[in-house]
């Protein structure tokens, strides 16, 4: 028994211990159009750039990088062998089942890591010696698919009558991955004709049946993807996903930041039932070497903004009454942050927006706690200067880690006011699967399947939680449209964007799209000063704002090759039976 559980718990060791799921100082986010990582030479500049390749891999992190996932895997297969074998000493057949199907949910949890990053790989379901063949071949992507949704098919009838501790995965986590999974199984770029017809790279490849489905039925894989996510949403509950008509602004948004808390957060107003839309997460304990806010949040509170949200992620937020926002409109151009899907104001911080008592940490520089990304006109000793604002680039208080794109990230910063996110930790949990996902997939698998009055109900009911009002459509164009759109907000900073946009074959279109960032003047108005402390104040200044598209800290630039990553020339090596993925 003692070494099944040690197994079990090296199994979690990445998903749980080592990093804090997607929460790091280097995200997703920043290979997606969701935000730019401020640091340079990282290895995310090259991914952005399509210069990655066998031997410059570019930023490979530990959650999805191919050798740490077969160490895990091979972890998963030793529990496996000893729980289903005759030589381990357990006789309580509870506990067996409990170990063995969180055996077999991680190990089809890290093989779905591996299958969305790189393809098809070779399926290794027994622990190696040192003297043992380890050249495998690349199983095709079909066989992966069916190996995964057979393992969490396993690990969900050992786990639905069992009590399980927070933290560990569960029955509905089980259904959860498979539903993902079937989802991107009947994607454009895993149907083989499809991802042909819009890829020069996948047509000229001699092993499609690595990418994707060859022949078959796709409307049954839509069909099978649909049935999947209807399977999450009917054993679980979600977060006031019943509504009929929208709630107020003020709710909406403390609704999505109560979900993006998790019940992890004792700020004023949020609302620890939003747990309840948690499937599997990841619960922190106290980090010294990394926490979310100080990795995240403005520099002028002493944080390093790691991940800023870009301009493109910024104007794709609507406006309230669900149009669309528009820099040529003369009304929103003068005042881009008013107005806007709450959702907006629970993500992103921009200029003007409240934040936390800064004098906690740079004393009493900002009484109004405000963020400053601008530069403003400002008195000083009689004579007029250009004051640049504490959380830029040119800040007193630190300006080396500044966001370079004018906005910094909200949501998942836990808003406490008391917890000071440079020298204090948070304990907010990170999502690997929510209810609203297994939603999104319904609406999605609904669509492709004509199926739209679900769609359009299920997408309404998202909307009204954050106060946004009813979509309509009767087109499967329109509807995807809508959808895509809807899918990108909510589930914005959840690792989403990057594989949505890859597997819908529209990365050229958006992940190729050069960083938009966003300039701030404040000038005073005629007859009008102000001098330090600077705050916002639009009786005093007017503000103008001004896109800029950069280049400077990152080129980006799509090329096809990008869809899956590359395996690295060591494996290669190591593995001669592993065929290469097209356009490396």
């Amino acid at each position: 028994m003692e070494g099944s559980c040690i197994g079990t718990s090296f199994c979690y060791r990445d998903i749980q211990w080592i990093k804090c799921g997607g929460f790091d100082e280097q995200m997703l986010s920043s290979v997606s159009d969701e935000s730019l990582f401020t640091h340079p030479n990282r290895g995310i500049d090259l991914v952005n750039a399509s210069t990655i390749n066998p031997t410059t891999l570019g930023w490979v992190h530990v959650t999805w990088g191919y050798d740490q996932m077969y160490n895990r895997i091979r972890a998963c297969n030793i529990t496996v062998e000893k729980l289903t074998g005759t030589d381990n000493a357990i006789t309580d057949e509870a506990v067996k089942s409990k170990l063995l199907g969180q055996a077999y949910f991680l190990r089809a949890y890290f093989y779905q890591q591996l299958l969305r990053y790189y393809g098809a790989v070779p399926l290794i379901t027994k622990s190696y010696g040192l003297n043992d063949d380890y050249k495998v071949k690349r199983a095709t992507y079909e066989e992966c698919v069916n190996f995964i949704v057979k393992d969490c098919e396993e690990s969900f009838n050992l786990l639905k009558d069992q009590t399980m501790v927070k933290g560990q995965t569960n029955s509905l986590a089980a259904l959860a991955l498979k539903s993902r999974v079937l989802l991107y199984a009947a994607s454009d770029l895993h149907d083989v004709p499809t991802a042909k017809s819009k890829s020069t790279v996948i047509s000229s490849y001699a092993n499609p049946e690595f990418l994707g489905y060859l022949t078959g039925d796709r409307n049954a894989r839509w069909k099978a993807a649909q049935d999947a996510a209807k399977a999450v949403m009917d054993a679980g509950t979600g977060y006031k996903l019943n509504l009929d008509a929208k709630v107020s602004v003020a709710e909406g948004r403390n609704n999505y930041k109560s979900i993006a808390m998790g019940g992890g957060s004792k700020a004023p107003g949020i609302d620890i039932a939003a747990a309840s839309e948690l499937i599997f997460a990841r619960y922190f304990i106290d980090r010294s070497d990394l926490r979310y806010g100080r990795a995240n949040g403005p520099n002028g509170y002493h944080n390093w903004a790691g991940n800023t949200p870009i301009g493109l992620l910024v104007d794709d937020y609507e406006m309230i009454d669900g149009t669309k926002f528009s820099w040529t409109n003369t009304a929103q151009q003068s005042a881009p942050y008013q107005n806007r899907d709450p959702r907006f104001y629970a993500t992103v911080l921009y200029d003007g927006a409240g934040w936390k008592p800064r004098d906690k940490v740079s004393g009493s520089v900002d009484p109004a706690n405000q963020i400053q990304t601008g530069e403003y006109d400002l008195m000083e000793d009689g004579k007029k200067i250009r004051f640049k604002g504490l959380d830029t680039r040119g800040s007193s208080i630190e300006n080396w880690n500044g966001s370079w794109t004018g906005y910094y990230t909200h949501k998942f910063i836990d808003p406490d006011p008391n917890i000071v996110d440079a020298s204090m930790p948070q304990f907010v949990p990170w999502p690997f699967f929510r209810y609203t996902e297994a939603v999104m997939n319904y609406i999605e698998a609904s669509i492709e399947l004509g199926d739209f009055a679900p769609a359009v109900l299920w997408l309404n009911r998202i909307r009204f939680r954050s106060g946004m009002p009813a979509i309509a459509g009767s087109s499967k164009e329109v509807l995807t449209e809508i959808y895509r759109h809807e899918r990108r907000i909510e589930m914005v900073y959840e690792e989403q964007r990057y594989h949505d946009t890859r597997r819908w074959m529209i990365a050229p279109a958006t992940l190729g799209r050069k960083a938009t960032y966003i300039k701030v003047s404040g000038t005073f108005k005629a007859g009008k000063t102000m001098s330090e402390p600077y705050h916002y104040d639009t009786s005093v200044y007017d503000y103008t704002y001004t896109p800029t598209v950069e280049t400077a800290q990152e080129n980006r630039k799509w090329e096809d090759k990008i869809y899956f990553r590359p395996f690295s020339r060591d494996e290669i090596n190591r593995n001669s039976e592993l065929k290469q993925n097209p356009g490396y």
